[in-house]
């Protein structure tokens, strides 16, 4: 996904080497330190990590399960200037993708103005006919969202995926930065940075304001994890308990008399809210898959009552899907009558003949995705492939076009990480997180930046060998 690395854009340095705005107040306090001090605080920094048990699982790979998100303790800085521009973006995205929820489980008005075409969900199992002419509480579809965008120059961000499903990562987030705040206090002391650490009441707030009317005042918010083998749990774990909520698994819960309700000491207690980390598949053994075990049996009949929020909504898969991503500037347009502020990355559509064609033409050029991937699998990167892997992704696309979209390479930016040597240049990616109510939405000022930590790789996904690290939006 990127040329060069002399090409990209440096968020740190301009081309004649001196520190641009964002990074004047970090290159000062930097350049007052002793490099054998910082090599020790970078060591501190990964006890730290490994005390405090942030870790993910790996899935498929018998010879680490359980492995220690690599951090970086060189923030990613964006100017205050430079976040309002997004924050812009990034709501009328958000207030976009919560009107296309709605208008695909009611009366579909942009399929039938031609905007999009039908086969796109009729052909889609992340679309839920279950859900079809019903309205959450609140009506919000996507209560937490995360838009992941790549930086390709001083004012160029792009969207490079939308996460509407049940968006990962904000634990390491608030994590980040309480590590970069433990190590580095007199740094915080000097530059002016907003805040993330308030996430969690924001979010239980967010949550609460979408219960069910009869339960607003004081709503009862649980969240909904599949249990400690899973990829997230530290999440799962760690969000509830800032918030305040229960952490349960399905079998923790039943219904009982048309409410779902989880099981204490003193008996059984209504749910409210369910900030739910199990997939639409799981959720419901009566409504999905029989053979679940993670979900609660007959929590759709409730949820269809109106006698319980679901974050976020079942059925709104829909919008990770990638081949929808490629529509999202028309759905955009289609639903605030604005042209998008945040731009898409140009997308292939490999079940149109011509697209197709141009992408099979083109393979040692282009990153190829599976409409359905996730995690930086099932992707092919032309320019770092070899004969072999693009030979086998040939016969993919020949077999199954519509599975696919294709990419043209990006000069991605770059921000330095700190090594043995110094600081060095490494591709980085954002995703900021996004909460959205009845009341409005709200955009926490920074979001996880993912860092590609290998010499000219482009893969920043933790489960592909990347890491993370303190994003700060600056304070003016």
């Amino acid at each position: 996904m990127t040329g060069s690395q002399q090409d990209n854009f440096d968020e740190m340095h301009t081309g004649d080497g001196s520190v641009r705005e964002a990074y004047e107040g970090y290159q000062q306090w930097l350049s007052g330190q002793d490099e054998a001090w910082m090599q020790r605080k970078n060591f501190e920094a990964e006890s730290f990590f490994r005390r405090t048990g942030i870790t993910f699982n790996v899935y498929g790979e018998d010879d680490a399960e359980e492995r220690l998100i690599p951090f970086d303790m060189v923030p990613r800085v964006i100017t205050g200037g430079e976040w309002r521009r997004l924050s812009r973006g990034i709501e009328q995205r958000v207030r976009a993708l919560n009107a296309f929820m709605h208008d695909l489980y009611h009366r579909q008005e942009i399929i039938r103005s031609g905007r999009l075409p039908e086969r796109l969900f009729r052909d889609n199992a992340a679309w839920l006919p279950q859900m079809v002419g019903f309205t959450p509480p609140g009506g919000v579809y996507t209560h937490i969202v995360g838009i992941d965008l790549v930086r390709t120059g001083p004012d160029e961000f792009l969207v490079l995926e939308d996460n509407a499903r049940t968006p990962s990562g904000v634990s390491y987030m608030l994590e980040n930065r309480e590590t970069m705040m433990a190590m580095f206090p007199e740094l915080f002391s000097k530059v002016n940075v907003r805040p993330v650490s308030d996430y969690p009441r924001r979010l239980a707030s967010s949550l609460a304001a979408c219960a069910p009317e009869d339960s607003r005042a004081n709503p009862s918010i649980a969240v909904l994890t599949p249990g400690i083998y899973n990829s997230a749990y530290y999440e799962h774990a760690f969000l509830a308990d800032q918030m305040g909520a229960e952490l349960v698994e399905g079998s923790d819960l039943r219904v009982v008399n048309g409410k779902v309700q989880m099981r204490t000491t003193v008996g059984f207690r209504p749910v409210d809210v369910l900030y739910r980390r199990v997939d639409d598949e799981f959720l419901d053994p009566l409504t999905f898959n029989p053979d679940s075990v993670l979900g609660v049996p007959g929590i759709m009949d409730v949820y269809r009552a109106g006698n319980i929020t679901i974050a976020n909504a079942p059925g709104t898969g829909v919008a990770d899907d990638k081949a929808i991503y490629s529509f999202m500037p028309d759905i955009v347009e289609f639903y605030t009558g604005e042209k998008p502020l945040l731009p898409n990355v140009e997308t292939y559509r490999c079940a149109d003949p011509d697209s197709l064609k141009f992408v099979l033409d083109n393979l040692e050029e282009l990153v190829v995705k599976e409409v359905h991937g996730s995690g930086g699998y099932g992707m092919l990167i032309g320019p770092t492939s070899s004969k072999k892997e693009i030979a086998a992704f040939r016969a993919k696309l020949e077999e199954k076009p519509e599975g696919y979209i294709a990419q043209p390479t990006l000069s991605l930016s770059t921000c330095p990480i700190f090594t043995r040597k110094g600081l060095a240049p490494r591709h980085v990616d954002l995703r900021p997180f996004v909460l959205c109510s009845p009341d409005g939405v709200d955009i926490t000022p920074g979001g996880l930046t993912r860092v590609a930590l290998k010499k000219g790789s482009l893969v920043v996904n933790s489960s592909q060998g990347g890491g993370t690290k303190d994003t700060w939006v600056l304070d003016d």
